[in-house]
């Protein structure tokens, strides 16, 4: 019996992290080259821990391009709906870690290939076929990804998929806040389950991220589950019928990326093995307190896709911090 497939859409990219931490893009003498692109490391997320994950996206017609799609590969990620673009460049970031592990951001994407997958090269048959379809909100800034967003979301859709929704908001890339909180939101009534950070509620709403009402007002019909993270406190879920939170595990945190993207993963892995995780609170803190681990795990290594921890490493890490 095949398992059930999750889908993630978006970009991938090249993360070049200062080989020193704590110290600003302008004063680091050396990077280290680490593959990046939330959708991209929620689909390797699935692979390693077991599930079925297939990544759509566009990279360059280049040699990041390829080393990209051969490291999705590595990690066991369908790479079908990958497209190659002759005429621009694999997106890159650096990401400067600062002393307390939290990131900054400078992009180069001028544009860059995952901004112009066009929706003609969209893999409809591939995109038929996921019980889960995950996506963020970097591939709604500018045309024509927008478009071949918007459409293999309703492709999805319309053939009885999930959708998933990690908007994992960078503000540079947007023109202004206002742009960013709007292209946001667009979509936000579509999905069935959202991921935010405390950090993206407060930009999302301008309010108390702590406060539930400020939470829920996020919140819109269709909902199946919103969840919030909070770094190393864990997470909140609110559903149709419960809210709760999850407490977090200790760590001493080295990079911080990828850490939402390896709890996402580890989290629709679950959905996709059991949908009624929404109506049994129980089943879903299980899940939740695994998708803590697999999130605090992340953060003890450089790099986003390389820390991501297989199913029997969580467990590891689960048992081991129980009996500290």
């Amino acid at each position: 019996m095949t398992k059930p497939l999750v889908i993630a859409f978006g970009e991938m990219l090249i993360d070049f992290v200062p080989d020193t931490s704590g110290v600003s893009l302008a004063e680091s003498r050396a990077f280290i080259k680490a593959p990046g692109g939330a959708p991209a490391n929620v689909a390797c997320a699935i692979s390693k821990l077991g599930g079925n994950a297939a990544f759509i996206g566009k990279v360059g017609d280049d040699e990041f391009g390829k080393m990209l799609v051969d490291i999705l590969k590595s990690n066991g990620v369908n790479t079908d709906g990958v497209c190659f673009d002759t005429n621009a460049r694999t997106a890159l970031a650096f990401v400067t870690l600062r002393k307390d592990g939290e990131r900054e951001f400078m992009f180069y994407r001028n544009p860059s290939a995952d901004m112009l997958l066009k929706d003609s090269e969209l893999d409809l048959g591939l995109i038929k076929q996921a019980k889960i379809f995950h996506y963020g909100s970097i591939s709604l800034i500018s045309e024509p990804c927008r478009s071949a967003h918007m459409a293999a979301m309703k492709a999805a859709r319309e053939a009885g998929a999930l959708l998933s929704y990690d908007p994992n908001v960078r503000l540079p890339l947007w023109p202004s806040l206002e742009a960013a909180r709007s292209g946001i939101k667009s979509i936000w009534s579509e999905a069935d389950f959202i991921k935010v950070s405390d950090d993206e509620v407060h930009f999302l709403t301008q309010g108390d991220s702590e406060k539930d009402e400020v939470v829920m007002s996020l919140w819109h019909d269709k909902l199946k589950m919103l969840l919030v993270t909070d770094g190393e406190k864990g997470c909140r879920y609110f559903t149709k019928n419960f809210k709760g939170r999850v407490a977090g595990f200790s760590v001493k945190a080295i990079d911080t990326t990828g850490a939402g993207d390896s709890f996402v993963g580890a989290f629709l892995t679950a959905v996709s093995r059991d949908t009624s995780l929404f109506d049994n609170e129980p089943k879903l803190r299980e899940a939740l307190s695994f998708a803590n681990a697999c999130g605090a795990m992340c953060t003890t290594q450089k790099g986003a896709i390389p820390a991501l921890p297989t199913t029997a490493e969580a467990e590891k890490f689960i048992s081991s911090s129980k009996s500290k």
